[in-house]
Order: structure tokens, then C-alpha cells, then sequence
């Protein structure tokens, strides 16, 4: 029998006029140099772009140096944070005007039966994305992690949480209770995600690789699930 290897794209699209936060530079992508160009200057047929791209734009991971002045930067962060065994849990019935607490995601466990490991990368699917993406409540209106959510997680030994939203947290919570946690753990979150619902309730291999920038805040990423059927 044979075992295949079947790879899930867990990323968003890039294009200039991407939905980003107010805070965040827009994306804008224009040509460096056209085929016609390159044939004209070099006899050959090169076409390049350029990008202009904040680091938290697309789908990205965050360095814990955005939210704490005295945390690691994106280039000194261990790649296991970004490449490592994952869990993805159900939270989708959870309201966007509600948080996602700590009974939420236990329940989850439950229901998923797939136990936290140290060390482990965990996704929830909230079906922020599916449900509004290209809207205005894509930015404005969604579920986020509680305090004690969070805190939870770290405890078990979470070192990324990732969600199909612009943030871990909820858009009108002060606190900024996930970024909290994520600064008080050193570890990191990952946003913009998409096509949870596909390996929801799954254990899988994640790989969201950062660019490698110095001193960065974050990094975007070309996140995918390696799962074996």
C-alpha cells in the first residue's frame, strides 16, 4: 500500500490592495523591469517586480521583539517554532463578538482527541476566513484568544498559535491578551491564515518558514500542512 504525501496551502494571496491593519504600510507591486525591457538592454527576455510589503501584511509570523522591546528578533527565533508537529482545533462556533476561552480550546482538545505536546504548533480554526474575507468585518469584526486562553496554551508547551484572522486577538480587546501571553512566553503567533477548515481536527507537519531579515518584527510566510493519508 502506498502512503501519499498530500501538501495543504494554509496561505493567503499577496496582490496589491490586500486588506492590512491601518498601522501597516500597504502593499504595492510594480514592475523592476518588463520582458520587452530586459531583451531591449540584455538580449534576453527577464522580467522582474518589486514589492513594498510590511512585514506583518500577509499571512506572517511574529517575532517576539514586535511586542517586547527586549524579545528575539525574526532572524534569531529557532525554526522549530516555524516547523514542527501541529494541531489544529475547532473553535468556529465560537461568536466573533465573543472571546475564545480556555474551556473553548479544552473542548476542543476533546473532541479532536489529539493531546497537546510540548513543543507543539497549534492552528484554530475560527472560519473568520471563509466567512469574511473581501468584506468589512474582515478587519473590524472577529474572535480572539482570552488571558487565560493563551495562557493556557503557553503552559502546554505551545510554541505558535495560529488563526484564519488579522490577529490572535479580538479586535476590540485592550489588553491584546494573545500578543500578552505570546510576550510573557517568548513565543510566537502566526496571522492571515487560511484553508484551516481543511485539516481541522488533524495532527500534521507545519512548515511556515520566516524570511530571514535582520532584526525583524515578523516575517511573512509561505505557511502549508504536510499531512500523510
Amino acid at each position: 500500500m502506498t502512503v501519499g504525501v498530500r501538501l495543504v496551502d494554509l496561505t493567503q494571496e499577496i496582490y496589491q490592495g490586500m486588506p492590512v491593519f491601518p498601522l501597516h504600510q500597504p502593499t504595492f507591486i510594480f514592475p523592476n523591469i518588463t520582458h520587452e525591457e530586459s531583451e531591449r538592454r540584455i538580449g534576453f527576455p527577464f522580467a522582474t517586480n518589486n514589492l513594498l510589503i510590511n512585514e506583518h501584511g500577509p499571512t506572517h509570523s511574529d517575532a517576539p521583539y514586535e511586542y517586547d522591546p527586549q524579545g528575539k528578533t525574526i532572524d534569531e527565533m529557532p525554526l522549530e517554532y516555524f516547523c514542527g508537529p501541529c494541531v489544529c482545533l475547532d473553535v468556529s462556533h465560537v461568536s466573533p463578538d465573543a472571546f475564545i476561552t480556555r474551556r473553548d480550546l479544552e473542548e476542543a482538545v476533546t473532541r479532536a482527541g489529539l493531546p497537546l505536546v510540548k513543543g507543539d504548533i497549534v492552528l484554530l480554526h475560527t472560519g473568520h476566513f471563509r466567512r469574511a474575507y473581501g468584506t468589512e468585518e474582515w478587519l473590524t469584526r472577529y474572535t480572539g484568544l482570552d488571558e487565560e486562553a493563551a495562557g493556557w496554551l503557553a503552559e502546554n508547551g505551545v510554541v505558535n498559535i495560529g488563526v484564519d484572522a488579522p490577529s490572535i486577538d479580538k479586535p476590540d480587546d485592550p489588553r491584546f491578551s494573545g500578543h500578552r501571553i505570546c510576550r510573557k512566553f517568548g513565543i510566537t503567533n502566526t496571522e492571515n491564515l487560511c484553508n484551516l477548515d481543511q485539516v481541522v481536527n488533524r495532527r500534521f507537519l507545519y512548515v511556515g518558514l520566516p524570511l530571514k531579515i535582520r532584526k525583524g518584527t515578523g516575517s511573512p510566510i509561505r505557511a502549508v500542512a504536510v499531512l500523510v493519508d
